[in-house]
């Protein structure tokens, strides 16, 4: 019997299978508003029948955007827009998940059919934030060190961002805290060179993520899932490391979290990363395994018999796809059918004359 369609509850969540589709930015937002490319991309995907529909990164301040057309829940005008969305997504009985996120000394960029290259003044640039004044690349912009009156007004603006999207009618949080954004920046001793209470030790470094998930937990209801996408390590000497990451879920657990999305790399361009079929899955297993919390798993996961054996064999708990999803919006279904389970398969009212 297949295990990739087996129901998952968490809180007061219940997933009708293991298969999530992963945040991906979509860079089509107007000041952060989400529109109708939004609504048709996450409501295809729900109505192709994965479990679990995120909404891309969405960022807690303008600032924190990697490009000037990614998502943003900073204001209240973005609530009801991404209500829309939810409502869909909930409509075709998936769960309708956010990620919110901020981009810190990875912000002002172009988007990646543009070049992916950070912004001149003339494009539009906008300050950037660290945990130190360290560029991401060579040619990147320096990052303004973050005072701790900054540090303590982004971890409001996070719990605040959890409050808007509770409004906004999403089941299922997650913060992302991987791909050398803002709190992995704070994570890794490549980029976080400071010498106050969020510098220096493993401790003091994972700091920052542990107060802003309090005060986000704080507010987010207690019965939604929260989750965090981690990036378990950076693939670099001197960065931050597998056995860090366990210690840092183990430590997020006892804040309230309820699933690692383990992801890696994006903190230094230069990082050598073994890029393969399911080449983030062991991460996943360890944590899991290690801290003993549920964990989900990225990385060329394409195949329904390969996202199957993950779930099976106990390595992650739930399966997320990215690349695959674009391609295919109706993977699940397609899924469903490969593993001798189409009966199991979401397919709306709407279509059944083709099933």
């Amino acid at each position: 019997m297949s295990h990739l369609f087996d129901k998952l509850s968490v809180r007061g969540a219940t997933l009708r299978n293991r298969i999530g589709v992963s945040p991906m930015c979509q860079y089509s937002s107007v000041e952060g508003v989400a529109g109708d490319w939004h609504l048709v991309h996450l409501g295809s995907r729900a109505v192709g029948g994965a479990g679990l529909v995120m909404v891309e990164a969405t960022a807690v301040e303008r600032r924190g955007r990697i490009t000037p057309g990614c998502m943003g829940i900073w204001g209240e005008e973005h609530i009801e827009p991404l209500a829309r969305v939810a409502r869909f997504v909930k409509e075709h009985q998936a769960v309708a998940g956010i990620q919110i996120a901020h981009a810190g000394r990875k912000a002002s960029q172009a988007a990646t059919w543009l070049g992916g290259h950070f912004l001149s003044p003339e494009e539009g640039a906008w300050e950037i934030v660290g945990p130190s004044p360290i560029p991401f690349a060579e040619k990147a912009p320096v990052p303004q060190e973050l005072t701790v009156e900054e540090i303590r007004a982004i971890q409001r603006a996070f719990a605040e961002a959890a409050r808007r999207a509770e409004r906004a009618g999403f089941q299922w949080l997650e913060i992302h805290g991987g791909h050398g954004y803002l709190i992995h920046s704070f994570h890794s001793p490549l980029s976080n060179r400071r010498r106050d209470a969020y510098g220096g030790s493993f401790e003091n470094r994972i700091r920052f993520t542990a107060e802003m998930v309090r005060g986000v937990r704080a507010v987010w209801p207690e019965e939604r899932p929260l989750a965090i996408r981690l990036s378990c390590t950076d693939f670099a000497e001197g960065g931050w490391t597998l056995e860090e990451t366990i210690e840092l879920a183990k430590a997020l657990k006892d804040e309230g979290v309820d699933l690692i999305d383990c992801s890696g790399g994006g903190g230094v361009p230069a990082a050598k990363i073994p890029v393969g079929p399911g080449y983030m899955v062991g991460f996943a297993r360890e944590v899991r395994k290690a801290a003993g919390i549920l964990t989900g798993t990225v990385g060329m996961i394409t195949q329904p018999w390969q996202a199957d054996q993950i779930v099976r064999n106990g390595e992650a708990d739930l399966v997320f796809l990215a690349r695959e999803m674009l391609r295919d919006p109706y993977w699940p279904q397609r899924a469903a059918a490969a593993l001798g389970h189409k009966e199991w398969a979401y397919v709306p009212s709407q279509y059944h004359r083709a099933h």
